[in-house]
């Protein structure tokens, strides 16, 4: 969703980088390329007037004029005020002091709100709670089934005593369903509401009739983050009519512009909460306004990945993989792979991974056309190998390959290809394991986690005693100048003799145990 702007906003920055220093206009032009950004992705013009203003008011002050790095300040600036108008800091749910919390959603019709609630209601029982799904959309046809459907897929609790289809009182049913909470012992009540095509009256006085009798702790409206400006002018009536405490931005994963989610937190004032950014329950989560800032710039957001890793993945698991890799290669075998890589996939899209992290906006193309379906075909392809092809697969040869084609459904080439791949990961891994680091690294003898060690570093001496020496006096003078230069930026603390300042390194290669593993 926010593609468009995140690319804008780079190529604005592009622009400040190598300046030392920043004048009037290189804020100005800075300031009006951002201000053409904002409002291309369908931000509010007050958000925009109000945000375009701070960055002026905090570019052209001290913090960037006597910074070293003025374009580092600048982006500095706009991460700290697009978390502002994001709504600062992450805003968490209140729960009642004596059970159950009573949670109601409001919003239009269409917005996701019977979606959204099965995923609200699988993320509270992730966080140990037991929440109840409460069917008072009573209108709109089969919505109690759905909410049904969707409780049931979410393996959560539901509560439906009336048909629906426009038969019965959603407010009579409100009111039941907390006594019917506490006697079930559920601690958190979900009330999914009725929603309309568009503002009218009927809906407030429905909404604020369930409020007035359930006294929710929480009213979170949920908007479809794809339906821009109107997003905030409903938000606007929503607040005015009815009241909310947060909202809820659902559909983040559309492809539309994504100014609602940039505009409704400054303009009603009230915090975003929780996101939903696909359709499957668990696409769903808390909302961090910091993170997003960081997304948007590009940046990435290591800590939800790390959030979903730590959800997803054995600590128990992950020190016996680690301790399997440290004895050895063929330690590794592609049971332990197949398992690694259902692991990650438990974690969610790929490309959704890939894009938490830091500089993979510069290659959205390649995650975008990303198959998913690749990870499916490596299983495959494993799973039709007999368990000892899996514990040595350098059994495989070329009757083998073809069955475990055949039994797979994939060429016999992409059988050779995952088994020469599994290979140079299985021996990368084993080296990093081991402490030998990335293994062919150049230019990095003897660093731990880098590769090399000291093999590495005899063979390199090596080769420069047979390096020729000049016959011209004067070169081979000014040769040894720069030996002795080396030698002592080695000793000021720079063993690695890695370039320093603008120095780029030169015929840089990755390594040939990369390049086959990258394919």
């Amino acid at each position: 969703m926010f593609d468009t702007l995140s690319d804008r906003l780079a190529s604005t920055f592009k622009n400040l980088r190598g300046k030392g220093r920043l004048s009037e206009a290189d804020i100005d032009a800075t300031a009006r390329e951002i201000r053409i950004a904002l409002l291309e992705a369908d931000v509010a013009l007050p958000v925009v007037r109000a945000f375009i203003k701070q960055v002026k008011e905090r570019a052209s002050g001290s913090e960037v004029s006597q910074a070293l790095n003025p374009a580092q300040q600048v982006i500095k600036i706009v991460n700290e005020e697009l978390v502002g108008i994001l709504g600062g800091e992450t805003r968490r749910l209140r729960f009642a002091k004596t059970a159950p919390t009573v949670i109601m959603l409001a919003g239009l019709q269409g917005a996701g709100k019977t979606t959204l609630a099965g995923k609200l209601g699988r993320w509270l029982k992730a966080q140990g709670h037991a929440p109840l799904l409460v069917a008072c959309d009573l209108q709109r046809p089969n919505a109690v089934n759905q909410l049904q459907v969707v409780s049931e897929r979410a393996a959560v609790a539901f509560y439906g005593p009336q048909p629906g289809n426009g038969v019965g009182d959603p407010v009579q049913v409100a009111k039941d369903s907390i006594e019917y909470a506490r006697t079930k012992q559920h601690d958190v009540v979900i009330v999914d509401t009725a929603g309309r095509l568009g503002i009218d009256q009927e809906l407030m006085q429905q909404a604020a009739d369930i409020r007035d009798a359930v006294s929710p702790d929480e009213v979170l409206f949920v908007v479809d983050a794809m339906i821009g400006q109107d997003a905030v002018n409903t938000a606007e009536a929503f607040r005015d009519g009815v009241g909310f405490d947060g909202v809820v931005l659902s559909k983040l994963d559309g492809d539309a512009r994504g100014g609602a989610a940039l505009s409704v937190a400054h303009v009603t004032g009230k915090q975003i909460m929780f996101a939903s950014n696909g359709e499957k329950l668990d696409d769903f989560d808390a909302f961090h306004p910091d993170r997003m800032a960081s997304r948007i710039l590009g940046m990435g957001d290591m800590l939800s990945l790390i959030e979903k890793a730590e959800q997803t993945f054995s600590q128990a698991e992950a020190e016996k993989m680690a301790a399997k890799l440290a004895k050895g290669p063929k330690e590794f075998t592609l049971d332990d792979f197949l398992a690694q890589m259902e692991q990650v996939r438990k974690m969610g899209s790929i490309s959704k991974l890939l894009g938490m992290l830091p500089g993979m906006g510069q290659m959205k193309d390649q995650i975008n056309n990303l198959d998913e379906r690749e990870v499916d075909r490596t299983a495959a392809i494993i799973k039709s190998m007999t368990p000892a092809e899996r514990h040595e697969p350098t059994i495989i040869n070329g009757s083998r390959r073809a069955r475990i084609a055949k039994g797979s459904g994939v060429d016999v080439s992409a059988v050779k290809g995952l088994v020469e791949r599994f290979f140079d990961a299985r021996k990368m891994m084993s080296k990093m394991a081991q402490g030998g680091g990335m293994p062919g690294m150049p230019g990095m003898p003897g660093m731990p986690g880098m590769g090399g060690g000291g093999a590495r570093k005899k063979k390199q001496v090596k080769q420069a005693k047979g390096k020729r020496k000049s016959g011209n006096p004067m070169k081979r003078k000014a040769e040894e100048e720069a030996a002795a230069a080396r030698r002592e930026a080695a000793q000021a603390g720079n063993p690695l003799g890695l370039p320093q300042g603008d120095q780029e390194p030169q015929n840089f290669e990755l390594p040939e145990e990369f390049k086959k593993f990258m394919g």
